[in-house]
């Protein structure tokens, strides 16, 4: 017996059918639940076993921990209780000298680069300071030639890009591409040279970033 469809409630053929978020969907039913913009197996992001685009996957948020008077209380009391054992520790040892470091490579390390360090420091006291005066006196060769530098040349201004042909849409949403051959583009780009490949995909280059590629539809107005 078919499935049913998770969206429509319709009977589910094998020939239309998705398998995924442990549901059956029709093909053109695999849809995002905010936008309605048609997913694949590859660009689909599942929430509570429900299909999201990129744009509008859910987002996490952490809860803030209310400063009520109990949660105050037990704070006050816990430094409380710390500075207690800090003291209680500090008498016990009190007298005992301090403890002994291990003698890691680590440890030995550090101490040999402490040790270069205070000889550089050492060398650097001892050694005087002597001024020393530079002067600059030009070449007796070249003091008779007069140079003249070549002017620099011109530079052409770059030819200006033909304007772009084809229909003109704006983003409404950010879009992130999903797959190799989709163009990722944010609210408010300008895409040109829109051409349509279905009810759902479009294909155009974005006026900004000047990368070209397959877009969805619903993502975008024309202008």
């Amino acid at each position: 017996m078919n499935p049913l469809c998770s969206r429509c409630n319709l009977v589910v053929y094998p020939t239309e059918k998705v398998n995924c978020l442990d549901k059956y969907w029709h093909k053109g039913c695999f849809s995002c639940e905010v936008c309605k913009m048609t997913l694949n197996m590859k660009n689909y992001k599942g929430f509570e076993k429900r299909p999201y685009c990129n744009a509008h996957y859910p987002k996490s948020s952490f809860t803030c921990v209310t400063d009520t008077p109990e949660n105050l209380r037990l704070k006050q009391q816990s430094k409380i209780q710390s500075q207690v054992l800090y003291r209680e520790d500090f008498e016990k040892n009190k007298g005992k000298g301090f403890s002994v470091v291990a003698d890691t490579p680590e440890m030995q390390r550090i101490k040999k680069t402490q040790d270069q360090i205070s000889n550089v420091s050492v060398t650097k006291a001892s050694t005087p300071f002597t001024p020393l005066v530079c002067g600059y006196q030009q070449p007796a060769a070249t003091q008779n030639y007069h140079y003249d530098p070549a002017p620099e040349p011109v530079r052409q201004a770059a030819a200006a890009p033909p304007p772009s042909a084809g229909k003109r849409y704006r983003a409404v949403y950010d879009y992130s591409a999903a797959d190799e051959d989709e163009v990722s583009f944010m609210d408010g780009d300008v895409i040109v040279d829109v051409q349509q490949i279905d009810e759902g995909w479009m294909y155009g280059r974005v006026e900004r970033t000047g990368q070209q590629g397959m877009l969805p539809a619903n993502y975008v107005e024309a202008i």
